[in-house]
C-alpha cells in the first residue's frame, strides 16, 4: 500500500534535500574564490546557486522516474523512499515536476547568459542533458558505470569554475582546482548509494563501479576520493599561494570518519551486514561536503580579508 503522505511532503521527499549539498556546494566555494579575488557579484551569484540546485533537483526527479520505469527501482530498494516506486506520486506527475524544474533552471541560464554570455549557455545546456541522461535516454550514464565521471566534472569542475565565471567573466586556475576537491568529495557521495544498492543494481541490469568491481573496490574508491578531496587545500596553500584558512575545508573528514566504519563494515562481511546502515553514512559524507565547500570559499574571503596572522 502506498504511503499516505501530503502533496507537500510528497514533493519534499521527491526532491531528496539531502543530497543538494552537492549543487551548493560548488557554488559556495566558487563565490568565496570571486568574493577574495574582488569580483563578487550578488545576482550572477544567486542566479548560479538557484540553477545548480534547479538542475539538482531536476535530476533526482530524472532519477525517480527513469529508475522506476526501467525497473531499476523495486520494492527490495533500500535507500531512502523513491516516490514513483512507491506509489506515494504518479509517475506522469514526477516527470511534469522534472520537466518543470528544468524550465526554472533554463530561466536562470538566460539571466546568466545575459550577463557572462554564451559560454553559460552551452555549460547549461550540456549539463541539464547530462542530468536528464543520468538515468534517462538511451544510454543511461549510471546503468553503464559513468555516473562517478559525470558527478566529479559537473558537480565539481564544472559547477565550481562556471560559479566564478558568471561574478568575474574570466576563468579561475583557483576555482578550478577547488573544483577537483568538490567533484572528489561529491563522487564519494556516489560511491557510498552504489555501494548500498550494489546488489539491488546488479539485479536490476544497472552496470555501477560497484557492481562491476565489487565491495573492495567501492571501499577504496570512497577512500580515494576524500584523500583526493583533502589534498586539494594543502596543494592549494602549498603551490598555489591560497590562504591557509582554506585548509578549514579539512573538517569536511570529520562526518565522514563514521561513515567510513560503515562503509568498511559492509565490504568486510559481504552478506551479513544490512547495507542499509549505508544510509546514514551517505548523510554524514553529505554533511562532509557541505563542510568542505564552506571551508574552501570561506577561507579563500578570510585569507583575503587578511584575517590569518
Amino acid at each position: 500500500m502506498a504511503a499516505v503522505v501530503t502533496p507537500t511532503k510528497a514533493w519534499i521527499l521527491a526532491t531528496r534535500p539531502r543530497t543538494l549539498s552537492a549543487a551548493a556546494a560548488p557554488v559556495v566555494a566558487g563565490t568565496g574564490f570571486a568574493a577574495a579575488d574582488g569580483v563578487f557579484a550578488q545576482g550572477p551569484a544567486l542566479a548560479a546557486l538557484l540553477g545548480a540546485l534547479f538542475i539538482q533537483v531536476a535530476t533526482n526527479l530524472a532519477n525517480d522516474y527513469y529508475d522506476f520505469v526501467k525497473g531499476g527501482d523495486t520494492a527490495e530498494r533500500l535507500g531512502p523512499v523513491r516516490v514513483t516506486q512507491a506509489g506515494i506520486l504518479p509517475p506522469e506527475a514526477v516527470l511534469r515536476g522534472m520537466l518543470i524544474t528544468l524550465g526554472l533552471a533554463t530561466l536562470t541560464g538566460v539571466y546568466l547568459a545575459s550577463v557572462a554570455g554564451w559560454p553559460v549557455i552551452a555549460i547549461g545546456l550540456v549539463s541539464m542533458l547530462m542530468g536528464v541522461c543520468y538515468t534517462g535516454g538511451p544510454y543511461p550514464l549510471s546503468y553503464h558505470g559513468l555516473g562517478d565521471v559525470f558527478v566529479f566534472v559537473f558537480f565539481g569542475l564544472v559547477a565550481t569554475a562556471t560559479t566564478y565565471y558568471v561574478q568575474a567573466q574570466a576563468w579561475s586556475p583557483g576555482a578550478i582546482v577547488a573544483g577537483v576537491g568538490l567533484g572528489a568529495f561529491s563522487t564519494a557521495m556516489l560511491v557510498v548509494n552504489n555501494l548500498r544498492d550494489r546488489e539491488t543494481d546488479g539485479a536490476a541490469g544497472k552496470r555501477t563501479l560497484a557492481v562491476r568491481f565489487g565491495d573492495g573496490f567501492s571501499v577504496m574508491q570512497y577512500f580515494a576520493c576524500l584523500t583526493v578531496a583533502a589534498v586539494v587545500p594543502v596543494a592549494g596553500v602549498v603551490m598555489m599561494d591560497w590562504s591557509p584558512w582554506t585548509l578549514l575545508a579539512l573538517a569536511g573528514w570529520l562526518p565522514c570518519m563514521p561513515a567510513a566504519f560503515r562503509v568498511m563494515a559492509v565490504a568486510k562481511a559481504p552478506g551479513t551486514v544490512d547495507r542499509r546502515t549505508l544510509n546514514p553514512a551517505l548523510g554524514m559524507t553529505a554533511r562532509g561536503l557541505a563542510l568542505y565547500g564552506a571551508g574552501l570559499g570561506v577561507g579563500a574571503l578570510l585569507g583575503a580579508m587578511g584575517a590569518f596572522g
